[in-house]
């Protein structure tokens, strides 16, 4: 994976997880109303379903793109996941930690008490080691 790649991908973990968190309550909430059929109901003809003027289809239809997102934020948050344990140093593991809840080298650097520039060479040593590893396949 790029360098670039996994700087993005760290930079946009802390908003991805809070988005796939508030997308998932989301949809079980709204799923009250929207329940399937069974028996002789589902067997029936439904007035207007499947038409794109239909609210009921757009509404699905949106949600389905939703969840798409959602598993693509998924995705990327799990190539970040799996390559956490490189870090294995504690001042980067810190750094590491304040990054993905979504801190500025600035506060990372305040909160350290270290310089921000400081920061941002540990930021990149980090992104280094962590674009370098290999996929690794999960384990079940």
């Amino acid at each position: 994976m790029m360098k670039e790649e996994m700087e993005q991908l760290v930079k946009d973990y802390h908003w991805m997880m809070n988005s796939v968190k508030v997308i998932r309550e989301g949809m079980n909430e709204v799923g009250e109303g929207m329940t399937a059929r069974y028996g002789l109901e589902a067997a029936m003809p439904k007035a207007n379903g499947g038409r794109p003027s239909d609210p009921i289809y757009r509404e699905v239809n949106r949600r389905e793109r939703r969840l798409k997102k959602v598993y693509e934020y998924e995705r990327k948050i799990q190539l970040v996941q799996e390559r956490i344990p490189l870090i294995t140093e504690d001042r980067d593991i810190e750094v590491l930690h304040w990054l993905l809840e979504g801190k500025s080298l600035r506060w990372i650097g305040r909160h350290m008490q270290v310089s921000d520039r400081q920061i941002g060479r540990i930021k990149d040593a980090i992104i280094d080691k962590m674009s370098q590893m290999p996929h690794v396949p999960q384990m079940s």
